[in-house]
């Protein structure tokens, strides 16, 4: 029988393996890439001349750094407002769904079970001039018109990415919330604490950490988005994904384009390191 420690690699290692394989090798490839000083498609075999030609070219270019800070000023509305609505959902799940909370978590993680491309689609095909939004609104008397910018624009990128996000957001709210003991609430109750002063003064500081998480969660990957983008917001939706999937594929510059996933890489770890300072220093607190 193996021991601890020869069982220890033969779990490890598989995992391990696949990580270097699929993430580390990639990604330094990715950073060779950016180091080319020359433009296009980049053959095999060909010299390799390190230079920070590319990083140059990205930061004189305002163009793409709007676009970024416009990427993460959406991705932040996104990440916000998916949290915000979970939270509700996660609350229900936590303290009162009772013996149905695996039924109702289930129902929850339904979507998953879903294409996310049929998911996207079926939100262009809602938020479009003869869509359901649009319908409602015309036979209700509101507008005397389609509305434009439901489709193809900014603001319906927004709504198909919280709608995507939500059921991910509710995960890490629920499992903060489920770390608070009942013998807290209690003897709030007992202080003399109502339910809304239970409520903001003991569960809403309680279930920060997992509110944090859930809002990097949905805000790290909603940076680098591109699909829906392409399928909802067209040309006015455009977002700094979009860019780098123009120079990998039809532009066919791909050490500038390696050279944005990479500053788009650096600001997301950044954010990872802040967001797991803040979600220690919370729980600390707590």
């Amino acid at each position: 029988m193996l021991g601890r420690r020869g069982t220890l690699p033969f779990l490890v290692g598989p995992p391990l393996a696949w990580l270097v394989g699929l993430f580390v090798v990639p990604l330094f490839v990715i950073v060779l890439f950016s180091l080319r000083p020359e433009s296009g498609i980049v053959p095999p075999g060909s010299a390799w001349n390190p230079s920070l030609i590319q990083y140059g070219k990205v930061l004189d270019t305002p163009a793409f750094l709007r676009l970024l800070g416009t990427s993460a000023l959406v991705a932040f509305i996104v990440a916000g407002a998916a949290t915000l609505l979970a939270y509700p959902v996660a609350y229900f799940l936590a303290f009162r769904a009772g013996e149905r909370a695996t039924l109702y978590l289930t129902l929850l993680l339904v979507p998953f079970a879903v294409s996310y491309l049929l998911r996207i689609m079926t939100w262009k095909l809602m938020l479009g001039p003869a869509g359901v939004i649009n319908s409602l609104l015309s036979g209700a008397g509101m507008i005397g018109e389609p509305l434009d910018l439901l489709l193809y624009s900014r603001p319906a990128v927004v709504i198909t990415l919280v709608y995507v996000w939500i059921p991910f957001a509710a995960l890490p709210v629920l499992a903060g919330l489920q770390r608070i003991q009942r013998s807290q609430l209690e003897a709030a109750a007992d202080l003399g604490a109502g339910p809304w002063a239970r409520f903001w003064r003991v569960t809403v500081p309680l279930s920060v950490p997992g509110a944090v998480a859930a809002f990097f969660m949905v805000f790290i990957p909603t940076v680098g988005e591109y699909v829906t983008p392409t399928l909802i917001g067209g040309t006015g939706g455009i977002m700094y994904g979009n860019l780098i999937q123009g120079f990998f594929g039809s532009a066919g510059n791909w050490p500038l384009g390696a050279a944005l996933a990479m500053i788009m890489l650096v600001l997301t770890v950044v954010l990872v390191a802040t967001a797991a300072r803040i979600v220690n220093v919370r729980r600390l607190l707590s």
